[in-house]
């Protein structure tokens, strides 16, 4: 199984769900947790990973390089959209790297052949062996494209894994949002988890999300977080009447939850006694029934 939890939107819980689950279900089969948010990855923090045990760079982005042969004739610079090439004190023109995104325009309107297209490092793929079996993680360099790509090398790491008999099931941690990482996060699952939070903003994304999912085909239930702290609202049961959707837990407001944070540890660990960790514990059994 290859099961993804998102959210669509950010700061409903999402990676301390995912922790939690993959801490529970991990005592008793081989799981292979990735982590799919590769602009702010955290899966590794609460699984107090502090060294990696395989680090490699992510070369999918190309950039353009002046050479020296430039004429400073400024074509390069009236057909850059990205704004990249800037003239520098002494009259030279210079790409700015974190703007570039290698269309190759400014290549082609060169009239001495003075830029270079080259390959460039959009990020890095970097693996770590847990208490709770092998994490996979990445993490975008700033102001790179190609995140989905990233996202979907990192799959492919942990399916290799799944192949080889090392791991049976792979947990994904996604990112916050429907974008290109979400999408790459979400190809090829079995089933989505979408983490809300009973707020009209978290419900407005969660219907997004959830669109996606259907989109591919994908069986989606929802867990609601932080239930309780807006009495009254039923926006996401409304929803989910609506649509068929199985709510498959509720899990309180808990201030254990950024304790267990900064103690580095899922939540079911730092305090199993907790309200929220014992329904996470339910939530688990839910989806071990899956496996």
């Amino acid at each position: 199984m290859e099961i993804v939890v998102a959210s669509g939107k950010g700061g409903v819980g999402k990676s301390t769900l995912t922790a939690s689950l993959i801490a529970l279900l991990s005592r008793d089969l081989k799981i292979a947790s990735v982590d799919a948010d590769a602009e702010a990855p955290n899966l590794h923090l609460l699984f107090n990973v502090r060294n990696w045990d395989r680090e490699e760079e992510f070369i999918s982005a190309k950039t353009a390089r002046i050479l020296d042969n430039c004429i400073n004739c400024g074509l390069c610079r009236n057909v850059c959209v990205y704004e990249a090439i800037y003239v520098d004190d002494g009259g030279n023109h210079r790409i700015k790297e974190y703007l570039c995104e290698g269309c190759g325009a400014c290549s082609a309107v060169c009239p001495v052949d003075a830029i270079e297209i080259s390959d460039s490092i959009s990020g890095w793929l970097r693996i770590a062996r847990t208490k709770y079996g092998p994490l996979v993680s990445a993490e975008l360099d700033v102001g790179k494209p190609n995140s989905g790509k990233l996202v979907t090398e990192e799959k492919r790491i942990a399916r290799e894994w799944q192949k080889e008999g090392a791991v049976e099931h792979i947990i994904i941690d996604a990112a916050a949002g429907i974008g290109c990482q979400v999408i790459s996060s979400i190809s090829g699952a079995n089933k989505v988890i979408i983490v809300a939070e009973p707020t009209p903003s978290s419900v407005s994304d969660m219907k997004r999300m959830y669109d996606l999912a259907m989109h591919f085909r994908i069986d989606t239930k929802i867990v609601i977080n932080k239930d309780g702290m807006n009495p009254g609202y039923r926006g996401i049961e409304e929803f989910a009447e609506e649509n068929g959707v199985e709510i498959i837990g509720r899990i309180p407001y808990d201030p254990s939850v950024p304790k267990a944070m900064t103690a580095m540890k899922p939540l079911v660990e730092f305090a199993p006694e907790s309200e929220a960790s014992k329904e996470i514990m339910r939530i688990a059994e839910v989806v071990r029934g899956w496996l």
